[in-house]
């Protein structure tokens, strides 16, 4: 380890450890599991050993090691984002878990250069309150450190999700029967553990209940987004592009929102439409067909919508035309389309179950 990187980690608070550099012929699940048990005082156990797997040998070494240097990153970004707290419940912040979810969990990421579509890793960051899963407040420099480090593609080339949720949360959404957490649960990978703080064993719901409330978050939520793109229908007929494409961006992220509650009775907390694209095109591939990713215009209609939740509100210099904003409302019909009969799939299987 250089003596720079050596201070750097004992100046946020961190364990030194001897990192395996990047393209180094030692197996990178040497780092992982260094990372793992760093905190682990003389090699003791996790605590939810019988519950979770920390394998990673179905991966080619060089995404071990490109998780490896996320792990890093995510625990030095939140060190250095606590450091100089004086609040007693910052001061107290601890990050308790890093599990790996998702596709690269599972084993079955897509790599497609041709279709322009990669998996992302997907990471669920756990900490010990809820005042640490905000955002812009303890994990914006973290993930913009690891977008330039996609940029510069040197140390990561694979896209990074991140989610943050107190271990009450995850543990609560456990005792609710959420499915989202119960498969993370069932099939993510522990790449990072305080001991102490395990997850609580899930309780199922019953058909009925799952029934239920899935029903009433398709009613809810899919009339609500239908609603924001009627809406923008009419405020673009009233020559408002900008009301008109903020009001569509509303509509695709409550789409969205929609079919994570209806398949997994959970939805992220963010605003942020790349990642609900990613998570609801990984949940439904279908869906990956909304959005073209080939043409200039395709994409830069996209980010118009993208951009729209904050600069069509706000910025001057944001324009969108005509033909822009009638590409956009088109997409967004065909994704209310595609969620609309993956949720209807979903609630009649559960109908048939119950």
């Amino acid at each position: 380890m250089s003596g720079l990187r050596r201070r750097r980690q004992q100046s946020v608070g961190l364990p030194v450890v001897n990192f395996v550099p990047f393209g180094h012929v030692q197996s990178a699940a040497t780092t992982i599991a260094a990372i793992r048990t760093l905190p682990l005082a003389g090699g003791t156990k996790p605590s939810n050993l019988h519950s979770m797997n920390f394998s990673l040998d179905h991966l080619p070494e060089g995404k071990r090691r490109e998780l490896a240097h996320v792990v890093e990153t995510v625990r030095a970004g939140f060190a250095e984002a606590i450091a100089s707290r004086t609040q007693p419940r910052y001061r107290a912040g601890k990050l308790l878990k890093i599990v790996l979810f998702g596709s690269y969990a599972r084993g079955d990421w897509i790599e497609d250069p041709v279709g322009r579509y990669f998996s992302d890793y997907d990471l669920l960051v756990v900490v010990n309150h809820d005042d640490l899963t905000d955002i812009a407040e303890f994990w914006e420099a973290t993930e913009n450190k690891l977008l330039a480090d996609l940029s510069a593609g040197t140390v990561l080339r694979t896209p990074v999700s991140l989610i943050y949720h107190s271990l009450e949360d995850v543990n609560d959404k456990l005792r609710l029967g959420r499915y989202f957490f119960m498969d993370i649960l069932k099939d993510g990978i522990l790449l990072f553990e305080e001991p102490g703080f395990p997850f609580v064993e899930p309780l199922p719901l019953s058909r009925e209940q799952a029934l239920k409330e899935t029903q009433d978050y398709f009613d809810d939520w899919f009339e609500s987004a239908s609603t924001f793109l009627k809406t923008s229908l009419l405020v673009a007929e009233m020559v408002r592009p900008k009301e008109a494409v903020f009001l569509l961006h509303q509509a695709t992220e409550r789409f969205y929102h929609c079919l994570f509650l209806v398949r997994t009775l959970y939805s992220p907390k963010t605003h942020n439409l790349n990642r609900l694209r990613d998570m609801a095109e990984e949940l439904e591939p279908a869906l990956k067909d909304v959005w073209p990713r080939t043409g200039r215009f395709e994409k830069r209609c996209y980010a118009l919508l993208r951009d729209a939740y904050v600069k069509a509100r706000y910025s001057p210099a944001y324009r969108i035309s005509a033909d822009e904003l009638a590409w956009i409302a088109e997409r967004v019909k065909v994704l209310q389309d595609k969620v609309r009969s993956a949720c209807e799939a979903r609630i009649e299987d559960l109908a048939r179950a119950a």
